[in-house]
């Protein structure tokens, strides 16, 4: 196999493809849900016939070609359509005439939108048949490739039209940014109106399909441009269909290098724009998502692993309580500690005891200790003593807001 890196990347991008299509499917966004589900089917294509036809031309299966040939004429259009569509909508999101966004004009776009990127591809492969010289061809290394009469009629209706629909989208998508660049200040509130969009999910969608759109036109020149030197004249049906059920082989040695580096090029195409594709939507918030839902979902269901669930524990990050200043709770005097038979006015308290056991707080209007404890008059019983636990309620431990823990004194 000359070219290692055709399955490779090919399959790699179509595991890619697969995150956002639950999203766009929940989303009912049927424009892009489409341009995923297109771009995942080729190159699911490119990299089975890249290894089928790895370095023969040998006629492996028929049916194959034949279908997988449809599925590379439908994307041809089948992707301008849909960055179209999706242009066609932002636009009317982003201008002042009157739309309607009821549940039932929501309904009609996306009928309309499945029709024009699934119905109109369907269209445009039975329409190739006009210009369809032959069965198939098979490149090797490339496999099977659709044939294509190269006239008039087929530069008018393979490459003019995709390349029409792809100028239509960047026409849209300049209105949309003409839109946003007018009334920029309250975008963000005009589309809370219109739709359930974001500004940054708006202008995700219109610099998608303006870099796709923009790959699109220059890769359809390109392919003109290899073409147009060959064409033939178009004489009449029975003469361009005449040995329809022929198979023609391609061998690159028997290829010249100008044709092998112009088929090498429109190959690097469909990766190109699956990547364009995927640096718009497979590193959003949604995207990331759906990342850490497959992840833990590999994680419980293939490789066995329990979830950890983070636990509130004494040495966790959140903050613990620090204890309030001896003496003072806020506005409370330590004396409300107390029992109520044993509180006293600070006037009567200073009466009953000598004044050198007690002064005037300088930090509020509470009275502080200055000797070694406070004892009632009633005996020998302690009231409160700064290395003595305050007593509460009969068989609680008391808080130690030091360890967090369950301890038999207040520090």
């Amino acid at each position: 196999m000359q070219h290692l890196e055709f399955p490779i990347v090919t399959f790699f991008n179509a595991v890619l493809l697969l995150d956002p299509i639950p999203f766009h499917y929940k989303s009912g966004n049927v424009a892009m849900l489409s341009m995923t589900i297109w771009l995942l089917l080729v190159n699911l294509v490119y990299g089975i016939d890249a290894i089928l036809w790895a370095g023969t031309v040998l006629i492996k299966d028929k049916v194959w070609c034949d279908i997988s040939n449809r599925i590379l004429l439908g994307a041809t259009v089948a992707l301008p359509t849909a960055c179209l569509c999706v242009t066609v909508h932002m636009e009317q999101i982003a201008s002042v005439r009157s739309v309607l966004t009821t549940h039932k004009s929501r309904r009609r776009r996306q009928y309309y939108e499945a029709a024009a990127c699934v119905l109109f591809p369907c269209v445009f492969v039975a329409l190739h048949y006009i210009v369809e010289g032959h069965r198939f061809d098979i490149l090797e290394d490339f496999g099977c490739r659709p044939s294509t009469y190269t006239s008039w009629p087929a530069i008018i209706l393979v490459w003019t039209l995709p390349l029409a629909l792809a100028i239509a989208s960047l026409g849209f998508a300049g209105a949309s940014l003409a839109h946003f660049m007018r009334r920029r200040i309250s975008f963000a509130h005009h589309l809370q109106h219109r739709s359930a969009l974001t500004t940054t999910k708006y202008m995700r969608l219109i610099m998608m399909s303006v870099v796709l759109m923009t790959w699109t036109v220059a890769v359809t020149a390109f392919t003109l441009y290899y073409n147009v030197p060959s064409i033939r004249p178009w004489t009449n049906w029975a003469d361009v269909h005449s040995d329809f059920g022929r198979v023609d082989q391609y061998p690159l040695a028997f290829l010249p290098e100008t044709t092998i580096r112009g088929q090498i090029v429109l190959w690097w195409f469909v990766p190109i724009s699956a990547w364009i594709f995927i640096a718009f939507f497979a590193f959003g918030q949604e995207a990331m998502d759906q990342y850490r839902a497959v992840g833990s979902w590999v994680a419980q269901t293939v490789l066995r692993r329990k979830v950890q669930v983070a636990k509130l524990s004494g040495t966790s990050n959140f903050t613990k309580p620090t204890p309030p200043p001896l003496g003072s709770f806020g506005d409370m005097s330590m004396n409300t500690l107390a029992s109520p038979s044993d509180k006293k006015r600070p006037s009567d308290a200073s009466e009953s005891l000598p004044s050198s056991k007690l002064s005037p707080s300088s930090f509020d209007h509470s009275w502080s200790e200055t000797a070694s404890q406070y004892t009632s008059t009633a005996g020998d019983e302690t009231l409160y003593s700064p290395t003595t636990p305050i007593e509460g309620p009969p068989g609680l431990p008391h808080l130690s807001y030091a360890s967090g823990k369950p301890n038999d004194s207040v520090v």
